[in-house]
């Protein structure tokens, strides 16, 4: 039996998201039937991180087991002949039976962009929030570092979602100008629904002034969904990484 690990990168605004739903086009569900037409059996794809509706990835990572020989480089090319243009495998390799692209996983890495311009871009509207008035960065990225370290991150998830246990360990974070685009990175070892995109709502507040950088560590210690920002649009998020 083989164990193969797949790394892909996805436009994730055609799809509901990384995991397989009822009636629904997702990407797990894509990747899975071109998987299949090679191999000739059915397969159960496992993914690293489950990226809601319209998110994108850089580096999504996924594994399979077959027992058959065909050699990786072939199944590459042969997976991106079959996947439509806005998925595509940037690498295929066999690897230890015992891997599993999500819970081998040490930390995930995502980006947000914002586009901080008047107006907004044809070309770059699928891929990032469009912020029409300016904002501090230097700001933004004095008040990320509050969620560096372990935090119980409740004020940060999406409302009225229930886990085990909503305490996570944020490794890094910055924010960072280039010219007209805004990109916050986030490490982290694992994450809550939204939590990304809750923390880059609340950090618009402040880049924009209308909370002072210090309140984010309120926010955190409230545990309360209400007190942070707005959720910030699903096509400005990308999974740019995990690491094993």
């Amino acid at each position: 039996m083989r164990n193969i690990k797949l790394t892909l990168s996805y436009d994730g605004t055609n799809y509901h998201g990384w995991q397989c739903q009822p009636d629904r086009i997702t990407v797990q569900e894509t990747l899975k039937k071109a998987i299949e037409k090679i191999v000739n059996h059915e397969v159960k794809v496992y993914g690293g991180a489950r990226t809601d509706s319209g998110v994108h990835a850089m580096g999504q990572v996924a594994n399979f087991f077959t027992e058959k020989t065909i050699d990786v480089s072939s199944l590459k090319k042969g997976l991106n002949s079959l996947l439509p243009i806005d998925i595509r495998i940037i690498d295929a390799l066999d690897i230890d039976i015992g891997f599993h692209s999500r819970y081998s996983a040490k930390s995930k890495t995502y980006v947000y962009t914002i586009l901080n311009t008047p107006f907004d871009s044809p070309f770059f509207h699928r891929f990032s929030w469009h912020v029409p008035y300016y904002l501090d960065t230097e700001a933004m990225n004095r008040a990320i570092k509050y969620i560096v370290g372990i935090h119980d991150f409740s004020a940060f998830k999406k409302k009225n979602e229930i886990y085990r246990s909503n305490v996570r360990e944020v490794l890094r974070a910055g924010v960072k100008r280039r010219k007209d685009f805004i990109y916050i990175v986030i490490e982290a070892t694992g994450f809550l629904r939204f939590m990304v995109r809750t923390i880059t709502g609340t950090l618009i507040l402040i880049g924009a002034g209308k909370i002072k950088e210090d309140a984010i560590k309120e926010i955190i210690e409230s545990k309360d969904r209400d007190m942070a920002g707005q959720t910030a649009p699903a096509r400005g998020l990308f999974l740019k990484e995990i690491t094993y």
